[in-house]
């Protein structure tokens, strides 16, 4: 596992406070007591801690807000109130409860043996999450927007394989934040 994906400064943060909050308030949630040691190891920063980085990684210590140029016009990264990710974070876990039972057994079990296999790269991991919750998304009820959906079935995955086998939550974690990032950052970003 690359550390770089999970330790790196204001990048991902969005997604990572949301999948904490999502965790903390998620029913079911065997392994809450660990965790604390996401915050311990760096992995999740409570927002007012955070260093923001530039669109170039540079690290950003005047206290300006982090942003980049587009179109010639400088666009300001979204700020993130932890108060409005912790509220989003409960609806979703509310959905999540809903749709837990929509998660077959079969699914969780396959992706615990892919998570427990250390010779699959992040890429390919990421890629049997994606396709599992694709598979899932399959038989949501429409009346749920597909974006939404995927999302909280990432989640809910997050949390049932981290109940199966609780010494993978960094690992599982970690994934779960680069595939949202990877496929859901501006829906994400909408919604703070």
């Amino acid at each position: 596992m690359d550390p770089q994906d999970i330790h790196s400064g204001g990048f991902n943060q969005m997604e990572r406070m949301l999948l904490f909050a999502f965790l903390e308030e998620s029913s079911g949630c065997e392994f809450k007591e660990q965790l604390p040691s996401l915050r311990s190891q760096g992995i999740v920063y409570p927002l007012q801690d955070i260093l923001y980085c530039d669109s170039d990684g540079e690290l950003q210590t005047d206290g300006n807000r982090s942003g980049h140029f587009q179109n010639g016009e400088q666009v300001f990264d979204p700020e993130v109130n932890e108060e409005i990710v912790r509220t989003i974070a409960a609806q979703l876990a509310e959905i999540g409860d809903q749709l837990d039972k929509e998660v077959k057994a079969k699914v969780v079990n396959d992706l615990v043996q892919h998570f427990l296999n250390e010779n699959l790269s992040r890429e390919e991991i990421t890629r049997c999450l994606s396709q599992a919750v694709e598979v899932l998304a399959r038989a949501i009820p429409s009346d749920l927007e597909r974006e939404k959906a995927m999302l909280v079935l990432a989640m809910v995955l997050t949390k049932k394989v981290a109940n199966k086998v609780p010494f993978l939550l960094q690992r599982v974690f970690s994934t779960t934040v680069n595939y949202i990032s990877q496929h859901f950052h501006g829906y994400v970003a909408r919604m703070l």
